[in-house]
């Protein structure tokens, strides 16, 4: 393959303040990207660093794919946020063509609907986008899903159709089928229902969400459309957008500068919000209590892009509401994420207590909350799973996630 050079100024917000320049190679199968803040911004009164290693400076910073062999680590962290995941990656090929460069995928998503406050504009200063569609309305939900359920089943597809998919949901996170849309003006994840779906995981995680808030936990406002229908779609309000305007985030994975397949530990993230947090007390409570919440609801899928930060102002970066929980009833059960550093990466709640002194919780003060928390999720989940459409049959096939040996612990605090 020939090498090719692409490259791009880089602007934050609605405003399309000037950050820099991202210029990207590729040669040989290798992809390499290299990013420098521009002196403008450097020298602006409201300047910070995109990632903590990104510091601002004049200095480019550099990254390849050649370390991990994985052609996303190209792409320095906050670009990698800001790059579609697997549904995304999936929906841009079958729109493009094989054979996009890692710069392709960050900017031919919509610019819209890309996550985070990263935009991108070519040498004219002409905002780079792979989507000119208006972004979907809650109207339009119905007929996204149809065509979610065609692409997953890799059935035919318009190219209007999949035009309209890709920007709709091109940008996005996660495996499964989704888009954004708009409502009264504010931004939302639609989740559709997948093929492969074993029960309804919609409305597990729309339930869930509001069992976290009932237990005290920051979660983003979530709820069900079309749920009288057997593919109900779940609406999750974006926390990275207020109305119109752009919050800049990372994930956790960037922030502990992490890459390829590296994992991390609670208490890693824990060290960012100490240095980084504009409410380093709040944050580190936050983060601990949703610890507790992930071993008592059975959530294995807590990995490092699944927690993540919002510019705060000043320099720093707050805890961002807690998403993608979803309750597993599993024999075997792991996280994805330790909770203390070098340890195992067992769901259990007598690390979670062990742990609590490096949020700033004293032991006594751990084990009250572990305890009322898990008394109110005892109470609480099968009521708010049958509000949410949830059978009797479904109940018992769920009931494993909350009730297993470690809720018995935290039940006994």
């Amino acid at each position: 393959m020939a090498a090719t050079k692409q490259e791009a100024e880089v602007h934050l917000g609605e405003g399309l303040v000037h950050v820099g320049k991202l210029r990207f190679g590729r040669d040989r199968g290798r992809q390499h990207s290299e990013f420098s803040y521009g002196p403008d911004w450097i020298a602006d009164g409201r300047a910070f660093a995109l990632a903590p290693d990104l510091p601002l400076g004049l200095a480019p910073f550099f990254a390849s794919s050649g370390r991990s062999g994985d052609p996303r680590d190209s792409l320095t962290g906050p670009f990698q946020d800001a790059a579609p995941d697997a549904w995304g990656r999936m929906l841009m090929e079958r729109l493009h063509g094989a054979g996009l460069s890692e710069f392709d995928m960050l900017t031919l998503t919509d610019d819209a609907t890309r996550q985070g406050a990263l935009r991108f504009c070519d040498g004219q200063g002409q905002v780079i986008t792979g989507s000119a569609d208006p972004i979907p309305r809650l109207i339009d939900l119905e007929t996204l899903r149809g065509i979610a359920a065609r692409i997953e089943r890799r059935g035919e597809v318009s190219n209007a159709a999949l035009r309209q998919m890709a920007g709709a949901g091109g940008s996005i996170g996660g495996a499964r089928p989704k888009a954004n849309v708009l409502d009264d003006g504010q931004l939302w994840i639609a989740k559709f229902s997948s093929a492969t779906d074993a029960s309804p995981v919609e409305r597990i995680e729309v339930a869930t969400l509001h069992l976290a808030r009932a237990v005290g936990l920051n979660a983003p406002e979530a709820r069900l459309v079309l749920e009288t229908t057997d593919s109900p779609i779940a609406l999750i309000r974006r926390f990275d957008r207020d109305g119109p305007a752009r919050i800049p985030y990372i994930s956790a994975r960037t922030a502990l500068e992490r890459r390829g397949t590296e994992q991390g530990a609670y208490t890693e993230i824990a060290q960012f919000i100490r240095q980084h947090s504009d409410d380093p007390c709040a944050d580190l409570v936050e983060l601990w209590m949703r610890i507790v919440f992930t071993v008592l609801v059975t959530n294995t899928d807590d990995h490092l892009k699944n927690h993540g930060f919002i510019y705060a102002g000043a320099g720093q970066w707050s805890l961002s509401p807690l998403f993608d929980v979803n309750p597993q009833p599993e024999r075997h059960r792991q996280l994805k994420t330790a909770i203390l550093e070098g340890a195992p990466f067992a769901a259990s709640i007598d690390m979670a207590i062990e742990a609590a002194v490096f949020f700033g919780l004293r032991q006594g003060d751990a084990l009250h909350r572990a305890g009322v928390m898990a008394r109110r999720i005892r109470d609480l989940w099968p009521g708010l799973m049958r509000r949410h459409g949830l059978r009797e049959g479904d109940l018992d096939q769920l009931e494993p996630a909350f009730a297993h040996q470690e809720m018995e612990k935290a039940l006994a605090m």
